[in-house]
């Protein structure tokens, strides 16, 4: 190992008689240096244990080879398991991911996206919950989960949230279920707007009545909004969650009230998180295609910043059932 002081690359050049310029080249790789010079280049860096100032490099070349990552909250599962596919992606083709967490604040998230310009972050992904507000964002940037209320050039990533919310309401029906409610978000964010709608045109087809209580995507929202349901609609033998994290709730409040899953009341989350499936009684599930969705957007974002060719605007993706122990 070298010691502990912090060479320049021209002390790097010094010690391998070559000019700073060849040392630059043999760590770019930006052009052919003749094995002689690359040897010594190399046997200098080994020898300081150099470490290139990554800073003052993405100051002259614009480019950082970082990409953002930014999230309205890192507590939920579903987004850290995108990042962490993301980061593998990203990783193996030289490139590094910022995790921001923006606690659905669109202040806090407009701050994080100018930090990373200034710090010539190469691009964006974004998963946002203020779908309404028009995002100033001058890197590439690709959105997921998400539909935009205006006209933007973001590319998307997603999956087929509407036969989600079909696959969740039939596959109860199938099962028996009559008095099926939705717990989850209304109208807020696309992807949820898309699971209700499928679940009312299900139950308006079928004669069943719609029970739906508004929930947000966290657990203590899931826990009080079941104790609503339970306590103005009876006879409730089935229930379709907002997302995994939610169904953990909404079985919590099962147990506490006494009241048996499935034989009483069948339960299905939606993303299919690691916890689903590790959980007793395991949760049935609506799928996400979480690590497709991951690669996407990892791959096409460093196409993007590397001016490769894409082919697509909008990737929406298929999902599916995962029937586990709660139906």
């Amino acid at each position: 190992m070298g010691d502990k002081k912090n060479y320049s690359i021209k002390e790097i050049a010094r010690i391998a008689d070559v000019s700073p310029a060849t040392v630059s080249r043999v760590m770019n790789k930006t052009t052919y240096v003749d094995d002689d010079k690359k040897s010594r280049v190399l046997a200098a860096i080994e020898q300081t244990s150099y470490v290139p100032n990554k800073v003052a490099r993405s100051l002259f070349k614009k480019s950082s080879n970082i990409i953002g990552f930014i999230v309205p909250n890192s507590a939920n599962p579903f987004f850290t398991e995108i990042g962490r596919y993301m980061e593998q992606v990203a990783f193996e083709r030289g490139y590094h991911v910022i995790f921001c967490n923006s606690s659905d604040d669109l202040d806090k998230e407009n701050e994080y996206a100018r930090n990373l310009i200034s710090m010539n972050t190469d691009g964006i992904v974004l998963i946002t919950n203020n779908t309404k507000a028009r995002q100033e964002i001058t890197v590439p940037v690709i959105t997921i989960d998400r539909e935009f209320e205006y006209e933007n050039d973001f590319l998307s990533v997603s999956s087929d949230h509407y036969l989600g919310g079909k696959l969740a309401v039939e596959h109860l029906y199938q099962k028996g279920c009559r008095r099926i409610a939705y717990v989850g978000g209304i109208d807020r964010l696309s992807s949820a707007a898309l699971r209700h709608r499928a679940y009312m045109d299900f139950c308006k087809e079928h004669g069943l009545e719609n029970i739906t209580i508004d929930c947000q995507f966290d657990f203590n929202d899931g826990l009080e909004k079941t104790e609503y349901l339970l306590e103005h609609y009876s006879e409730i033998d089935g229930i379709i969650a907002a997302n995994d994290i939610v169904a953990l709730a909404v079985y919590k409040v099962l147990r506490r009230h006494e009241i048996d899953v499935p034989k009483q009341v069948k339960l299905i989350g939606y993303d299919n998180i690691r916890e689903s499936s590790r959980v007793t009684p395991a949760l049935t599930t609506i799928a996400q295609p979480i690590q497709e969705i991951a690669e996407i957007t990892a791959n096409n974002i460093i196409d993007i910043i590397e001016g490769k060719e894409i082919e697509f605007r909008k990737v929406v993706l298929s999902v599916k059932l995962i029937e586990r122990k709660t139906t």
